[in-house]
């Protein structure tokens, strides 16, 4: 999987593997879900977002099969 550390207030890392199509996002909260069946386009398009929080609630959440693979804890400014 390739893994980018990115600026948001939602996401610390987004990583995603092109093959297999899945999305590992890491939370601030340090929450990890892995989301099933996305769409390389979807993926960049998050990376690229301004906001993405916004993105992620618009486009990914409830949108596509995921799994927790790790609970939140601290958030990403604290």
């Amino acid at each position: 999987m390739r893994v980018a550390i990115v600026e948001s207030t939602t996401l610390a890392t987004v990583a995603y593997d092109e093959t297999r199509e899945l999305l590992q996002l890491e939370f601030c909260s340090r929450a990890i879900y892995v989301y099933f069946g996305v769409p390389p386009t979807v993926h960049q398009a998050l990376l690229e977002a301004a906001s993405k929080g916004k993105y992620f609630n618009q486009t990914i959440r409830g949108r596509y099969a995921y799994h927790p693979i790790r609970p939140g804890a601290a958030r990403c400014d604290q």
